[in-house]
């Protein structure tokens, strides 16, 4: 599971760079068996177009660049796209914006993703303290983490038994469990994210910080759809 990281942490470096692209996060994660939405890179409207008929619509568009780190705030992400003409135009915009925001931005196409149906969104973290080291942090996902400082942390590596207390800790563990008439999530494909995070932190310790939110979690299965990683100075 190494080697495939490994690689990828190198061209980091040698571009020096400390923030993984997302198409380099998201398979780093596929190697440890997190789950992350289907993509394709694109780099043409044309092009674009063809991969998302191939991966199935609706898709969402994101600007893939060393110099674009909160691709929201610049205009980069379009988001449900139905059709192959609402992609190509996501894409020129896509494009256009990130030279506005940058112009002499390295741009490297626009990863096309299949959009995730809604479910319950949490997220899952991992740092490198200075004194503990490796840890992984849990809690409710999108801006509720920070609305309501539901999370709970641990240090790395993780067991099993750990994982099901941590999850367990926070406030909303009742949505978890299914809130108001909702099916229960799959929080077994939770624990296996947890546990994947711990590993990959503990088995890398050039990664500095690891953030995937949201993680959205259904009756079952889970996917990581946003993954962001850095890299230690």
């Amino acid at each position: 599971m190494q080697e495939p990281v490994a690689a990828a942490i190198k061209i980091a470096r040698n571009e020096g760079r400390k923030i993984l692209l997302e198409n380099e996060s998201k398979p780093l994660c596929e190697t440890y068996g997190i789950q992350t939405p289907m993509s394709r890179i694109a780099s043409s409207p044309n092009d674009a177009a063809k991969a998302a008929a191939g991966i199935g619509f609706p898709v969402a568009l994101k600007v893939i660049s060393p110099d674009i780190s909160h691709k929201t705030d610049a205009g980069c992400v379009r988001l449900g796209l139905g059709n192959a003409t609402e992609v190509r135009h996501a894409y020129d915009e896509i494009c256009v914006n990130a030279k506005r925001y940058n112009p002499n931005v390295d741009l490297r196409g626009v990863l096309v993703e299949r959009l995730q149906p809604e479910g319950v969104e949490v997220i899952v973290g991992g740092l490198r303290d200075p004194q503990f080291g490796p840890a992984v942090m849990f809690g409710l996902g999108g801006i509720l983490v920070e609305l309501f400082a539901d999370f709970s942390f641990r240090v790395a590596p993780l067991t099993e038994p750990a994982v099901k207390r941590m999850i367990a800790e926070v406030k909303g563990y009742e949505i978890l469990k299914g809130y108001r008439g909702r099916e229960p999530v799959d929080q077994d494909s939770l624990v296996k994210i947890i546990l994947a995070s711990s590993k990959l932190l503990v088995d890398h310790p050039e990664i500095s910080e690891m953030d995937l939110n949201p993680v959205i979690l259904y009756p079952k299965g889970a996917v990581a759809v946003d993954v962001r990683i850095r890299l230690a100075s």
